[in-house]
């Protein structure tokens, strides 16, 4: 069966993918939501909602203007429309930002894709959606250098991540093994289970296909998306994460920003302090 060779549980690394920031204004990490925990703690969540619909708005829209407005008929807005009914978008926020691109008065967005080094070496890529290209790299570069970071040439982290598509689910679906079998019978190649839930990994170019045979086992996921997945991580200190934590919240403060992620690792005693 495909991938079944190298399908494997548990295997929680813990990097950061600060698309969801956009989901929690934070950053999920593999196999678990402490970075999600951490933010909310901050009180970020609800002062981050506006933004959060915002830039999932802008993605629908990129998308729908990119191929068809029917969901159905273009793989990439039915994954950003289900992106944002997850983070509890309103219906007519959605039906908006689809309008908006048939209408033609959407702004024309470059997607641009930065890489750079956070504290303590720390690889970063920042995903952009802008209608200014020299804007936008301005404020990141300057968010870099004032936040203890180097914006790098393209290329100069990439290699140390992998585009995956990420299908997750809550632990309620089904314990380890359920969700394994499941998993190679869709075709995907890694599943990672944790109390807090199951991320399960595929090809970039097999996520809409996976997904699918998935819901039609497990029902509904809880997020289907494309990400950055480290190959290799960075360990980091109490005094590492905070700085981390610092640029990451800034980059996503840019409107232009729709997604940051890193592949920190860090102890739970560590996690736990922040």
């Amino acid at each position: 069966m495909p991938g079944q060779g190298r399908l494997k549980a548990g295997a929680g690394k813990g990097y950061m993918s600060a698309n969801q920031s956009l989901q929690q204004q934070g950053c999920t990490m593999a196999g678990h939501s402490k970075w999600a925990n951490i933010q909310h703690r901050k009180g970020r969540q609800d002062a981050a909602r506006s933004k959060l619909f915002s830039k999932l708005a802008k993605e629908i829209t990129v998308a729908a203007k990119m191929g068809d407005p029917d969901p159905d008929k273009n793989p990439r807005l039915r994954l950003a429309v289900k992106e944002a009914k997850s983070q509890s978008v309103p219906k007519d926020v959605i039906e908006r930002a689809i309008k908006k691109a048939t209408g033609g008065d959407a702004e024309n967005y470059d997607e641009i894709r930065y890489e750079g080094y956070g504290p303590n070496g720390v690889a970063v890529i920042v995903e952009a959606m802008t209608d200014n290209k020299n804007r936008t790299a301005s404020n990141v570069r300057s968010t870099f250098s004032k936040n203890g970071g180097n914006l790098g040439e393209t290329g100069s982290v990439g290699f140390m991540f992998e585009r995956k598509g990420e299908v997750t689910y809550p632990a309620d679906a089904g314990d380890a093994d359920t969700l394994m079998m499941a998993a190679i019978e869709a075709g995907a190649e890694d599943v990672e289970s944790s109390e807090d839930g199951h991320i399960i990994y595929c090809a970039d170019s097999d996520l809409n296909d996976v997904s699918n045979a998935l819901e039609s086992e497990l029902g509904e996921s809880e997020s289907t998306k494309l990400v950055w997945k480290p190959t290799t991580t960075t360990e980091l200190d109490l005094e590492g994460m905070q700085k981390l934590m610092k640029l990451v919240d800034a980059l996503e403060d840019d409107d232009d920003v729709q997604r940051v992620t890193t592949n920190f690792e860090a102890s739970d005693e560590v996690m736990e302090q922040l």
